[in-house]
């Protein structure tokens, strides 16, 4: 009598997750150059850019009718600046932010963020772009309930594999820089609206990111607590630090060097400001204004 063999069920593969090397605390991170006088230039130049996007377009398809949200965005923005972003609903302010953050992609055109080209990235390698080189802050402060400051602060650099030790260190460090030393142990609802909010600077800062992109991070804030986290952005900028600044309001725009308006999904206008005060356009940035052509 043959004994029929029961066959095994697939092991399951389960993949270890990856331990990021995070950018150490400042000194900030500077590129290698390569050799000869000319390559040094060139890559000088290029090094300086944080975001540098390319003619991007993005095309959402309902299925009958293409609806563009960006058409043909040319954008350079340089290591150290501070830029704001504003632009009225539907003006694909949104879009471009999701962009620039790498949580979309854009339907044509190039982007490159710090140097790197996330055309060809897959999902895992845009996550683990994302946690190194931009530092996230939203209107709502994103901070999980019934958890420290200090926890809060933590949790992109559990994300990354670091040891506790590193962990806490660098947690510290970041709430010290915002103000919040005595509010180390403290949860989110012990903590005013300003005060999370620094708590939610703090962790954007923690991964010593390339680029700190915040979103309309003045929108749940009295007039004080707005006073308190632009003064923090404003002394981010002058230690170097890149700041992009998404907003609707044109007195927290005031305090960019940069304003960027767009409507119908072009830039219309990008202005800095000069010493004298008065504004004067950048010479880093094109705009095309032509249409792309949809299919």
């Amino acid at each position: 009598m043959m004994v029929q063999r029961q066959s095994r069920a697939p092991r399951r593969i389960l993949r270890r997750p990856r331990r990021l090397t995070m950018p150490p605390l400042p000194p900030r991170e500077r590129p290698a150059t390569a050799a000869g006088p000319s390559g040094e230039a060139a890559l000088r130049r290029a090094s300086r850019r944080v975001i540098d996007l390319r003619k991007a377009t993005k095309i959402y398809d309902t299925g009958t009718i293409h609806v563009p949200a960006l058409r043909g965005i040319s954008l350079v923005v340089d290591r150290g600046d501070f830029v704001a972003i504003m632009g009225s609903s539907g003006s694909g302010k949104s879009t471009l932010m999701n962009i620039i953050g790498c949580l979309d992609v854009p339907t044509s055109g190039e982007y490159l963020l710090d140097g790197v080209d996330v055309a060809s990235m897959d999902e895992d390698d845009l996550s683990d772009l994302r946690n190194r080189k931009i530092g996230f802050i939203f209107q709502s402060f994103n901070l999980v309930a019934r958890t420290s400051a200090l926890a809060n602060v933590e949790l992109p650099l559990a994300y990354a594999g670091l040891p506790r030790e590193e962990r806490r260190s660098r947690a510290v460090h970041a709430l010290v820089q915002v103000g919040m030393r005595d509010r180390l142990h403290h949860a989110p609802s012990e903590l005013s609206g300003g005060q999370q909010q620094r708590v939610a600077v703090a962790r954007a800062l923690v991964t010593n990111p390339s680029l700190i992109l915040a979103d309309e991070p003045t929108g749940n804030l009295d007039s004080h607590a707005t006073n308190d986290v632009l003064a923090i952005f404003h002394r981010l900028h002058r230690e170097g630090r890149t700041v992009v600044l998404i907003t609707h309001e044109p007195d927290v725009a005031a305090h960019a060097r940069r304003v960027i308006r767009l409507a119908d999904g072009r830039i219309v206008s990008d202005e800095q400001s000069s010493p004298d005060g008065e504004a004067t356009p950048p010479p880093t940035t094109t705009t095309p204004q032509a249409d792309t052509p949809l299919n």
